[in-house]
């Protein structure tokens, strides 16, 4: 297919050359460049704000029934786009093609389950004495501030613009410069469906220039960053400088408790295919194995079996099992982290190298008896590796669990009813799942927290996370 230009979207006009900066957009399944990406200048980002408190001040405004149409109308343009969508988003970032039709589903998804949601943006009155009135309101909270990584080039725009939009705020959006067209594409489809030019914005550019920048305006009311815990504790000090409302989706070193009566071929076959998902760079990707001893040697040689058997290839060839990594500083990130392992004593099963030379592809790779001073027990690897370490009793698998300052996404394999409970009320973790890895939805806050952020996107806390609360009485 051909890759669409590449543009800025302000005031509702396609911001291209000028002599401005550019960015590589490089495919990696290829290595080879797509387009040149403009990137903005402090004029643009000026003119982006500015752009963005007309925007505020007229959406603020707008109904219940204007926001639900615009939406459902978004979702129904997205369904029509799927393909095309799809494909953009899997040149641009590798996962398969499978894998990107889902992202358009789950927006579709989330803005359906908005567009109804803005019909319960509930207050409240408060009992007073007669001739008293008090009540309880929610408005939007203002200009929000949104940052989307490159993981899920079509899900986290989908994310970062669909909450504030539902809630009546204006947004500029500043998703990654390695996947801008997918994010386009979405916000087009917003534009297509109604949305006021003013209402949403889309920048790129050297991040911490337009962090800073954006954050530096007091237009900007709201911040909401899905990324590294490193670049989101930066961006929690910018925005504390004028107080400014925070969502923080951070980084994740997901847990997984497989307990010795668990079916270990279900929990092999569900957990294989969640690691190994978009090469495993999932904010939630299953990644620390904490296997009781009983069943440790049977789970890690089904887990190497089936690892290995996955086709690593373009993702958009059908056949393809796993794409490439996103972008060439991934399998540099594992080879460092595998090398690390097995110098400090880790096992290798399969995987641990590069395949090919040209694009970013790299083997799904299974490691076992990792030191617990390895880097990569520690730091998120965001890659397609499995650490997978036997423990003797339930206290010490969820000691484990908890060690680390992450808490977003934690799993469990277990059919003790009562195990379940201790498990769900003992995990440090803003979203367990107990015999599944379907911890998402529509419907389900997304989030988590320690180092893993605050807040949530999705569900009706995506929403109030864009609303501020306001108390009136009347005497």
């Amino acid at each position: 297919m051909t890759y669409p230009d590449l543009y800025m979207m302000i005031d509702g006009e396609r911001v291209a050359g000028g002599g401005r900066r550019t960015h590589a957009v490089v495919n990696p399944a290829t290595g080879a460049t797509l387009a040149e990406l403009p990137l903005a200048d402090a004029a643009d980002l000026d003119r982006a704000l500015e752009t963005a408190q007309r925007g505020f001040r007229l959406w603020r405004n707008s109904t219940p029934q204007q926001r639900a149409a615009v939406l459902s109308g978004a979702a129904r343009l997205m369904q029509e786009r799927i393909e095309t969508l799809a494909r953009v988003a899997t040149l641009e970032e590798g996962k398969t093609l499978a894998e990107s039709r889902i992202e358009v589903m789950m927006n579709i998804g989330l803005f359906n389950f908005y567009a109804g949601e803005v019909f319960r943006i509930y207050g409240r009155a408060l009992v007073r004495p007669v001739g008293q009135r008090s009540t309880v309101v929610k408005e939007p909270v203002g200009p929000v501030a949104a940052f989307a990584p490159w993981n899920f080039p079509l899900g986290n725009p989908g994310r970062k613009l669909g909450a504030p939009i539902a809630a009546g705020c204006s947004v500029i959006l500043k998703a990654a410069e390695e996947t801008p067209a997918s994010a386009l594409g979405v916000l087009q489809c917003l534009l297509d469906a109604g949305l006021p030019k003013e209402v949403a914005q889309a920048v790129f550019g050297v991040p911490d220039e337009v962090s800073r920048h954006l954050l530096g305006s007091p237009i900007i009311r709201k911040l909401s960053f899905t990324g590294s815990t490193v670049v989101g504790k930066h961006l929690v000090k910018l925005a504390a400088e004028d107080c400014k409302r925070t969502t923080m989706e951070l980084g994740g070193h997901g847990p997984v408790l497989v307990f010795d009566d668990a079916d270990i071929d279900k929990a092999l076959d569900t957990m294989v295919a969640s690691k190994f998902r978009n090469a495993g760079q999932v904010c939630v990707s299953p990644t620390r194995f904490i296997v009781q001893e009983d069943v440790y040697d049977a789970f890690r040689t089904g887990f190497a079996e089936r690892a290995s058997a996955i086709v690593v290839g373009d993702g958009m060839e059908a056949s393809s099992g796993m794409g490439p990594m996103a972008n060439p500083r991934r399998p540099d990130a594992m080879e460092r982290l595998i090398a690390d392992a097995r110098d400090k004593g880790a096992t290798l099963h399969t995987g641990g190298e590069r395949i090919g030379n040209r694009g970013y592809f790299y083997k799904p790779s299974v490691l076992s008896d990792v030191p617990i001073d390895a880097a990569m027990l520690n730091e998120e690897p965001f890659g397609p590796v499995a650490i997978i370490n036997p423990y003797a009793n339930e206290e010490a698998m969820i000691a484990e669990a908890n060690r680390l300052p992450y808490g977003l996404a934690a799993y469990a394999w277990t059919r003790d009813a009562q195990r379940q409970r201790r498990i769900g009320r003992e995990i440090e973790s803003g979203m367990i799942g107990i015999n599944t890895t379907m911890i998402g939805g529509a419907d389900s806050p997304f989030g988590g927290m320690k180092w893993s952020g605050h807040g949530s996107e999705d569900g009706p806390e995506g929403i109030d996370a864009c609303l501020v609360t306001k108390a009136i009485h009347e005497g």
